[in-house]
């Protein structure tokens, strides 16, 4: 297994660990996690601070291993399918949990997850068809609003909270918006070849 696949799996790992971060009820386990207050009105759950590290750490590998692969020539077809794995349990993962928890609108995982299962379809069809759908820059837009705008979800929005703006909810609702277009374009793109005749 080469270096890049190694820090694929490791994202997993770490993907893994914030989910269960966020869901287990710790509580019940007799595991609670410490509160502190910020600029006097804000009530900050360090289970959220310590998620909210793994996440980050998890999203730079994932910028890591694809330039890892691509410059160093080591793409394989192991890669591919979980780096596709390891980003739907890391963001979609936390997606739904942010929205049972209140965080954000239930809407939001819907959409992307929606638009993840069409674009991957669209991709499938292609690569049928000996075409390879690469990733284009509005999504990779999206993927940055979308790793930026958590982040900060699980940080509270800090420091921009302390004076009213929502940059957190901002940069998820742009990688939202970029995620429908950017799969719209997938189609645009493809659609000649997936309705073509064999």
């Amino acid at each position: 297994m080469n270096l890049p696949n190694k820090i694929t799996i490791s994202r997993i790992i770490l993907s893994v660990i914030t989910l269960l971060l966020l869901i287990v009820p710790w509580y019940q386990l007799g595991i609670t996690s410490k509160t502190f207050l910020v600029a006097g009105k804000i009530v900050v759950d360090t289970k959220y601070l310590v998620a909210g590290v793994f996440f980050i750490i998890a999203s730079v590998t994932d910028f890591l291993d694809g330039y890892l692969a691509r410059s160093k020539n080591l793409v394989t077809d192991f890669g591919k399918v979980m780096d596709a794995i390891a980003d739907k349990i890391l963001v979609n993962g936390v997606l739904i949990i942010l929205a049972y928890q209140g965080f954000i609108s239930v809407l939001i995982p819907v959409l992307i997850i929606t638009r993840d299962t069409f674009v991957d379809s669209i991709k499938m069809a292609s690569g049928n068809k000996g075409k390879v759908v690469g990733a284009s820059i509005l999504g990779k837009a999206k993927t940055i609003c979308m790793m930026v705008g958590i982040s900060l979800m699980l940080f509270y929005n800090l420091p921009f909270e302390v004076f009213n703006i929502p940059c957190a909810d901002i940069l998820i609702i742009v990688a939202c918006i970029l995620s429908v277009v950017s799969g719209c374009q997938y189609y645009y793109n493809a659609k000649d070849l997936i309705f073509q005749k064999k």
